[in-house]
């Protein structure tokens, strides 16, 4: 347990300044670039950046960004979560992760999904009703030009492709690309098919009731013949110096973001007392050090998992108090978790 791979993913969440005003889209990329920049300085191993197309985040071409980072960086893994290949062309996808892969010396890791909100199709002219075949058919394609090889390939979500070879092609040969998922086992089920990582996505609940998917996608790549891999799991979190300082400072923002997308599905405003279960039992990794690091080591040590990132920005927290949590998550957590699970 002691190989466990740690990241930090962000959606590019629109901060405040320490004035208490939120400060532009492009500032907000600027910030993310410099808490990728000091996660690679402090031993971070991922930095993961989510696609969006909503006004709460800046992120809408993770791979832009991570070209920014790879320029400034050394040794971090530099990786999406998620690029949404539903509505994307899996051959431009490639073309932009190999151009980073470049850039990076080796280190883009594409994590591919269907993504957790919908205004992408309309953005970009797919139809909703298409919304599993789109995935189905583009994620077939992208393992098709991971060999690096000229790809033959019909569907009915783009044109088809006949001895077709992309470039540019990556000096190891092949992209390591992920699919994440948030709990279908269906979507488990077809990762284990084309024989790529998994990377569960559990927001909300106690980590535990993923058990089930962890124990499926392992029996489904022996079944099929597939390689099983390192499963990671990403959850919601913040560090500061005290457990009452962390949840003060992440729980009016996280409230009003958890409102906001929770008005547009049928979510019933959070409760303080909802939010403090979840800190203690559940999915969110809010606190010291200390409290971060043992829920950490629990979770992974419980489902067996082999990488864990923390979405470390859920609302407009402010960028001094986010450098604060890159820089504890670095020098406090991690060797924490590391010492506890070499315990173990």
């Amino acid at each position: 347990m002691t190989d466990l791979i740690f990241g930090l993913d962000t959606f590019g969440d629109v901060p405040e300044d320490d004035n208490g005003t939120l400060v532009s889209d492009a500032t907000a990329i600027r910030q993310v670039v410099e808490e990728a920049v000091l996660a690679d300085e402090l031993g971070v191993d991922v930095i993961a950046l989510g696609e969006h197309h909503r006004p709460e985040y800046s992120i809408s071409t993770p791979e832009t960004v991570l070209a920014a980072i790879a320029a400034r960086t050394s040794r971090i893994k530099l990786a999406s979560g998620v690029t949404v290949l539903s509505s994307d062309d899996p051959v431009r996808v490639f073309q932009r992760f190999a151009t980073v892969d470049a850039l990076s010396n080796g280190r883009a890791e594409p994590i591919l999904g269907r993504g957790s909100f919908t205004e992408s199709f309309p953005l970009f002219g797919y139809d909703l009703s298409d919304y599993d075949v789109l995935f189905e058919e583009k994620l077939e394609l992208f393992v098709k030009l991971l060999d690096e090889k000229p790809v033959t390939w019909s569907g009915t979500t783009r044109p088809a492709l006949t001895d077709a070879d992309v470039f540019p092609k990556t000096e190891s040969g092949r992209l390591n690309a992920w699919v994440g998922v948030g709990g279908s086992p269906q979507s488990v089920v077809r990762t284990a098919r084309h024989g790529l990582p998994l990377m569960l996505a559990i927001i909300g609940g106690q980590p535990e009731r993923f058990a089930p998917y962890v124990d499926l996608y392992r029996r489904a790549t022996e079944q099929l013949g597939t390689v099983a891999h390192p499963i990671g799991m990403h959850s919601p979190g913040f560090v500061a110096d005290t457990d009452e300082q962390a949840k003060e400072l992440f729980y009016p923002y996280y409230k009003v973001q958890r409102d906001r997308i929770g008005a547009l599905r049928g979510w019933p405003p959070l409760r303080r007392a909802e939010f403090d279960a979840e800190v203690g039992n559940g999915s969110l990794y809010v606190g010291s050090p200390d409290t971060v690091a043992r829920k950490i080591a629990r979770a992974v040590t419980a489902l067996g998992v082999g990488r864990f990132d923390m979405i470390y920005t859920v609302g407009a927290q402010p960028i001094s108090a986010r450098l604060k949590a890159v820089e504890l998550f670095g020098t406090k957590v991690l060797p924490q978790v590391r010492d506890m699970l070499t315990e173990k």
